[in-house]
This record gives structure tokens, C-alpha cells and sequence, in this order.
């Protein structure tokens, strides 16, 4: 079975993280976001993934030097212009050939989702489309879906107000589609999967939603990357082999990468692989990609590759400021 997996976006909300990086490059305690995906896509039975690739493609090629994760193929399909979610689908669906059911997954979604369970759904409920739904406690930010007793798609009702809706189920951000959807994106023009092709199934009843209560997380801005990096602090993968730690170093529930130095204090943090934390310095609950000196204290910052922190009190700080 194929997948395509959605990873051309630019990242805008996670610079300057994602200044020379695709966010889905970006580590999840310390592994590629993608590759963990792609583990969760091959054991849910994918054994072809097709890369619907826009910003920066060839980092991609350069992550998978066989081509491969594990068992699974990888394909790469650039598109000439941005095309949106639907046309990256039916562009990366046509490079591959694709004629049979497949998985559609966002890059940058961090979710415990069971993907084989999402596709028996998809086959026992018999339609051409079927969407994973997660709850969310305020739908307001969201496209909100209602579903009938049968698991059909009645509507969307998007960024509800109090009172407009008892649903709070919005889209997952991972399908399993039929190639007959294909036919319904319109070739040459960007179009959305989310605001085009899902409602024009809808009044045909062939769009089914799957709700599950797994963990999930677009980990589209700082905080909610930094929150899928700390659900791995507790585990194995939290401080990498290649990390130097000063015994006076300080670390709690933070995620230390590769190659990186700390002779300071982290809480709740993510130091990305080459990062500096010198001793004297204070980090919390940020993400650092650069040179942290004595003397700096940083809370709710983002820090580019390679930048330089000055010295002082920092909150909320981007350094590099995000063009």
C-alpha cells in the first residue's frame, strides 16, 4: 500500500527553526520528525511512501541515501509550484502511479493513530474517503466535522461559535482516500483538500470520519513542537550518545540533541543538535539551535541555527527575527 506524505509547506510559524530546514527534517526526541512517521506508516501496513515535496526537496533526498526507512520505499515527488493539499495529493498520487487505495498523512502531525485500524474503518465503512478525527477541548481555532450514527461525513462547520455546533472533532490530518477522489482535483490550479474535495464528497455521503482518542499534535508552532519533543524526555531518547554534559550541567525534562555542549541550565527544553549552552546560563522552556552564553536567561524562546544569544534576560525571544 502507498502513502503520500504532505511535507512541502514552508514552515512559516516555526522560524527560525525552519529557516534552512522543512519542518518535518526538524527531530522529535531526537529522531526526524518524517521518520517517525514513516515507522507509524509501515507498520500500519504502507510499504511505498511518496514525499509530496515543495520546500527544500533535496534535504529529503539526502535524509534517505538508499531511498529507503527500514523496509519502506521512498519516492520523491517535487512540485513544480505550490499546489495546495489536494494538488500535492493528485500530483504525488500521479508521479507514483497510484490505482489503489491509499494513505494521505501531514508531515508535520504527531499522533499516536493505529493506521491500519484507520484503514479496516475505511474498507468496512465502504466509502471513497475516509478522515481520522481527534477531539480537541475548544473547537473555535478549527474546522470542526459532524459525523451521522454510520460514520458519515454531515459537515463542516468551520472556527464554530459557542453554541453552533455539539461537535468537537476536527480533522486529524490523515486519510485514507480511493483513486476515484483524484478525479474530483481540478489539474493546474492549487486546491484544498480540506475547503474543496472533503465538502464536495459530503452531500454524496461517500465521506466517512474515524474518531480515536489518540495522542495528537501539530507541532506547527513552538510551543506544540516543544510539547511532542517532551512527551520523549522521560525515555531513552531524551539526552542523545553524542551530547557533552558538564557535571555541573542542569538538566530537567528537557530533550538534549546530538553534537550539542551544556555547562548551563535546561528546563523543559529542547537544545537541537550543535547547540551551546555555557555554564552560567539559564534555559526554559525553549527551543535552541544556537549559542546561549553565561550570563543569558532565556524562557519561551526560539533560537535559529547557529545564532548568537546575548547576554541578559530574554522572554519570548526569535533570534533570528522570522522575516
Amino acid at each position: 500500500m502507498h502513502a503520500v506524505v504532505l511535507v512541502g509547506g514552508f514552515g512559516t510559524r516555526l522560524r527560525p527553526l525552519t529557516n534552512d530546514v522543512p519542518k518535518p527534517m526538524l527531530p522529535i526526541g531526537n529522531r526526524p520528525m518524517i521518520v517517525r512517521l514513516a515507522e507509524r506508516l509501515a507498520a500500519g501496513g504502507v510499504t511505498d511512501i511518496v514525499l509530496a515535496l515543495g520546500f527544500r526537496p533535496d534535504t529529503f533526498r539526502a535524509a534517505f541515501p538508499g531511498d529507503r526507512v527500514g523496509d519502506v520505499r521512498m519516492h520523491y515527488a517535487v512540485e513544480p509550484e505550490p499546489l495546495d493539499t489536494a494538488g500535492a495529493i493528485a500530483f504525488a498520487a500521479g508521479h507514483a502511479g497510484i490505482d489503489s487505495t491509499f494513505v494521505v498523512a501531514n508531515g508535520d502531525v504527531v499522533t499516536g493513530l493505529d493506521i491500519a485500524e484507520l484503514v479496516d474503518a475505511h474498507r468496512t465503512l465502504g466509502t471513497d474517503a475516509t478522515i481520522h478525527l481527534t477531539p480537541v477541548d475548544d473547537p473555535s481555532a478549527y474546522g470542526v466535522v459532524e459525523t451521522t450514527e454510520g460514520g458519515i461525513v454531515a459537515r463542516f462547520i468551520e472556527k464554530p461559535a459557542p453554541g453552533d455546533t455539539e461537535s468537537h472533532l476536527i480533522n486529524g490530518g490523515t486519510y485514507v482516500l480511493e483513486p476515484v477522489v483524484l478525479d474530483l482535483i481540478e489539474p493546474g490550479r492549487r486546491v484544498s483538500v480540506e475547503r474543496e474535495t472533503f465538502p464536495a464528497l459530503v452531500g454524496s455521503g461517500r465521506l466517512a470520519g474515524h474518531p480515536t482518542n489518540d495522542r495528537w499534535i501539530d507541532t506547527g508552532r513552538p510551543e506544540t513542537y516543544l510539547e511532542a519533543n517532551l512527551d520523549h524526555a522521560d525515555t531513552t531518547d531524551a539526552i542523545h550518545p553524542e551530547a557533552l554534559i558538564a557535571p555541573g550541567a542542569r538538566i530537567e525534562r528537557s530533550i538534549i540533541g546530538a553534537r550539542t555542549r551544556v555547562d548551563g541550565d535546561v528546563t523543559r527544553s529542547v537544545v537541537l543538535p550543535g547547540a551551546i549552552i555555557a555554564a552560567g546560563a539559564s534555559v526554559t522552556d525553549s527551543l535552541v539551535w544556537g549559542h546561549v552564553p553565561a550570563g543569558a536567561t532565556l524562557e519561551g524562546c526560539v533560537i535559529g541555527q547557529d545564532a548568537e544569544v546575548p547576554a541578559g534576560r530574554h522572554q519570548h525571544l526569535r533570534l533570528p527575527e522570522p522575516a
